[in-house]
This record gives structure tokens, sequence and C-alpha cells, in this order.
């Protein structure tokens, strides 16, 4: 059975996974969501302040480490992405597979607003403005959503290549908002790349709640 170790994006929680997650353990699977440092509902406005990338991707491993995970899968949606692109990079060999749901996949000194497009930058810059380090959320969706750490947005991630060891790594393309996803040329990429495997969704940026049953078939695709 898997360990699979699931990283919201943007301004979520691990209530994010909250369709997908009874799947994955129906399927006689392990499931650890993490909400991030800065987006729990306690954490106060010095910790939202000083959460970085960095930060992040300790957070996952500090989920390995306490629960003595090896081998995992590690899912992340949109912003995370970079989350565990870091992690991967500096868990040593306890990752056997990533998943980037319709999420960055970082090189060396990229950051999420270097691979943003313009439409992501002009929202995170005007979400920022009221205090210049927490991103509020864009308007309408969850009513859960925290106001997100803008230095994790900003920093770029530093890869000495191991996370491109692990054995098993995987891009999904979700078709549902072609006219504002910041992903087509990565897939593109992806797809000429033989170390990953390049999915197509045809749902909206959120799949985890539009098509849950769609998700969780694609992460139990051993």
């Amino acid at each position: 059975m898997a360990t699979f170790v699931l990283v919201p994006g943007g301004w979520k929680g691990s209530w994010a996974y909250e369709a997908v997650t009874p799947l994955l353990e129906r399927a006689g699977h392990t499931v650890h969501a993490l909400t991030l440092t800065g987006l729990r509902p306690d954490d106060d406005d010095a910790t939202v302040a000083t959460a970085t990338l960095d930060t992040h991707a300790g957070d996952v491993l500090r989920l390995l480490d306490r629960a003595h995970v090896t081998g995992a899968t590690l899912v992340g949606h949109s912003y995370a992405g970079m989350v565990i692109t870091a992690a991967a990079n500096r868990a040593g060999g306890r990752i056997t597979r990533l998943v980037h749901l319709d999420a960055f996949v970082p090189r060396d000194g990229e950051s999420w607003w270097s691979s943003a497009n313009p439409y992501f930058r002009d929202l995170i810059a005007a979400g920022a403005a009221s205090t210049g380090y927490a991103v509020s959320p864009p308007g309408g969706g969850d009513p859960r959503r925290r106001p997100h750490p803008l230095a994790s947005f900003l920093q770029a991630v530093r890869l000495t290549g191991a996370h491109a060891r692990v054995p098993r790594r995987e891009f999904v393309y979700c078709t549902g908002w072609a006219e504002r996803t910041p992903f087509t040329e990565l897939r593109t990429r992806l797809r000429a790349d033989p170390g990953w495997r390049v999915h197509d969704l045809p749902t909206g940026h959120d799949a985890m709640r539009e098509a849950p049953e769609a998700v969780a078939e694609l992460m139990l695709d051993r």
C-alpha cells in the first residue's frame, strides 16, 4: 500500500483534499493531508510574514520524520508543486513518486513569481497591497481560505538535482481553464521529457473539488 502526502495550493489547507482523501483511504492507502505554515487558522501575523518556500518544504519533511514515512507519494496542487519539488530535493530518497496536480514544476532558481503568468502576478500584487506580507484570497471561493504568505510566492527554489532522481514523476494538466492557466508551456516541455508522464484532466483548476473521483483514480494508477 502507498503513503500519500497531499499538499494544498495557495490560500488552502488540508481541507482542499477532503473529497479525495476518503477515496484513497478506502483503497487501503495511508493519507496525510497537510496545512502549511502560515495557512493554519491560529497562525499569527509574524508566522505568516516569515513563512517561505523553505518553511513549507520543511513542513513536508517534518511530516515524513514524524510519521516515519519512506517510499512516499507527494501530491502538490498549484503553488504546492514548488513545495513538493523542494521537499523531494531534500528528502534523501524517501520519495518514490511526485504528482504535480495542475502545479508548477520549477527548475533551479525559479520561483512561483517567475513561473506564473501576468494574470496571477497581478492578482498576487493586488492581494498583498494591504499588508505587504500576506496575499488575500481572490474573490469568491471557499470561505476557509486564508491569506497566503507572500514570501513563499517570491522565494526562488534551490535544487541540487536530487529531486530528478525520484523514480516516478507525473504532471496533471487541467484543460478546463485554458484562458488563464500558466501551465500550457510547462505541459509541452514535460511531454517532451521522457522522465515525465503527463495526463490531461477535463476540469478547471480546482480539480479536487470538481472531479475528486478522477483525481483519486490518477493517484491510484500504480
